[in-house]
């Protein structure tokens, strides 16, 4: 079973108070260029894999999704979720990603945001979502990107000209990582570019795009914060299709 860092009180409520949390998907940087890579959703069955506080389900049904069902591990999660509404016309199941069952040739859509690195099997999971889209659905996701995953410490230092430099530590080594992200002993899983690529088209996948995030000058200038993302990606975006 994966770990259930987001119903432990203290990182509940730490991520209730960052932006994505309190301004959904408005908040959240890559949205933009994630929502380009998505289907027009009108008339779409719409599954949300680790869907949170409910914003991209209620977002697709807001633009003409048939049905709309949001899977999450969290109870808090999922209560925060149920109560933006609207009621009965999205919903939602607690869920393992590790261990979801999904129906065959059930969903046009499977989206998923920044919740595949908490999930060890991907190659189960992809082989799950495979067969539960429709021919030619789509499957678009977000996740942490490996190097902004793998440093070997926590900030950036500076180099001999002034420059920027962020570490990355055994990249090539696969596995489990934990780090102190809200709560102590926060668990994700590290994977390769490569190997997350390689498990979707194992899966039966073909990848229709690949984007490692970068904000645009628009962004930086409204966050300057974001800035700091034109040093290493911290996203990784990917569409497939079936």
């Amino acid at each position: 079973m994966a770990q259930n860092i987001y119903d432990r009180p203290e990182f509940f409520e730490g991520y209730s108070q960052l932006g994505r949390s309190v301004e959904g998907l408005d908040g959240a940087a890559e949205w933009p260029a994630l929502r380009a890579m998505l289907p027009d959703v009108r008339g779409l069955r719409v599954a949300d894999l680790g869907c949170g506080f409910g914003w991209f389900c209620r977002w697709v049904l807001d633009h003409g999704a048939a049905r709309v069902l949001g899977f999450d591990l969290s109870e808090k999660m999922l209560a925060r979720a149920r109560e933006a509404g609207p009621a009965g016309a999205i919903v939602y199941e607690r869920a393992d990603l590790e261990q979801l069952s999904l129906p065959a040739a059930g969903f046009d859509l499977v989206y998923s945001s920044l919740a595949l690195h908490y999930v060890e099997d991907v190659m189960r999971l992809f082989g799950t979502v495979h067969q539960a889209l429709a021919p030619g659905g789509h499957f678009v996701f977000s996740t942490e990107h490996p190097v902004y995953m793998a440093p070997s410490n926590p900030g950036w230092s500076v180099d001999a000209e002034g420059r920027r430099t962020w570490p990355v530590d055994r990249y090539l080594m696969e596995g489990p990582r934990s780090t102190d992200w809200l709560a102590k002993g926060v668990v994700k899983h590290h994977r390769t570019i490569g190997t997350t690529l390689n498990c979707l088209i194992q899966a039966g996948f073909i990848i229709a795009h690949v984007e490692e995030f970068c904000p645009t000058a628009e962004q930086i200038a409204a966050r300057p914060a974001l800035a700091e993302e034109l040093e290493r990606p911290m996203f990784l975006l990917v569409s497939a299709r079936r």
